[in-house]
């Protein structure tokens, strides 16, 4: 019985040619792993989804399967979270923040221009890999074309307290790219000062300052920097910075 239990821990630590190791996280469908490509010595992510806590499956990428669990061999960020950078080292320069925003920016206009709308970003939806580069990770609450009504907007209220947009908490609907650019918008704030723009315990009153708007700015801030916090913590999501226009203004 202990040889049979030992094979068959060495088979589930062995995909094809990757070899799985320690688990890099766990969220509602599955868990990721770290792996490695036994033949280069490759590092990856392997993310490993339960079939039975899914209800339909449309993949556009190629994964290995078995009868019971989805295997998506992915990238693996060694860098970790731009949160946990934020908290061990603080916030970052002007000059760093801002080539690091870019990216942000750049990823989720990529992702807008195709359709795809995140609803979850936050510092940590933020990895970093060993150059310092950011990618977007999590994208379980975003929002496709299919999922907006007649009216054109997104109805379902989701997203991270600390980063969702007041239009989103409103619940009358809401356009995913300007509640996106809200959530950039706070985690600028956090990059640049090394807190969160809106903060409390207690959700009703947290709520009631992300719908007010208007976050205490430190005047150490250059004044574009300033400028730029608060035009993507624009309350008003009619009147709120969009990506072109941001890029508009750097040209």
């Amino acid at each position: 019985m202990v040889r049979k239990h030992e094979e068959e821990v060495r088979k589930e630590m062995r995909l094809g040619k990757y070899e799985l190791g320690r688990t890099l996280g766990e969220g509602n469908f599955g868990k990721v792993k770290f792996a490695k490509d036994t033949v280069s010595g490759q590092p990856f992510a392997v993310k490993i989804i339960d079939k039975s806590r899914i209800s339909h499956l449309n993949f556009s990428l190629q994964v290995l399967a078995s009868k019971t669990k989805i295997y998506m061999v992915m990238e693996c960020v060694m860098g970790g979270e731009l949160f946990d950078r934020i908290v061990s080292k603080g916030k970052l320069s002007e000059t760093e923040g801002r080539k690091m925003f870019q990216q942000l920016i750049d990823g989720i206009s990529y992702c807008h221009s195709k359709g795809v709308f995140h609803r979850d970003l936050k510092l940590e939806n933020v990895l970093l890999d060993t150059n310092g580069h950011i990618k977007i990770t999590d994208f379980g609450l975003s929002a496709l074309p299919q999922h907006f009504r007649d009216d054109g907007l997104l109805h379902t209220t989701c997203g991270s307290p600390n980063y969702v947009a007041p239009e989103v908490l409103a619940n009358r609907g809401y356009d995913g790219a300007a509640s996106d650019i809200w959530s950039c918008g706070v985690i600028l704030y956090v990059i640049l000062t090394g807190c969160l723009p809106f903060d409390d315990r207690n959700l009703a009153v947290l709520y009631q300052k992300i719908c007010k708007g208007d976050p205490p700015i430190p005047r150490w801030l250059s004044t574009g920097a300033r400028t730029m916090v608060k035009r993507m913590l624009d309350p008003n999501p009619v009147t709120r910075i969009t990506v072109v226009n941001k890029r508009e203004t750097e040209n």
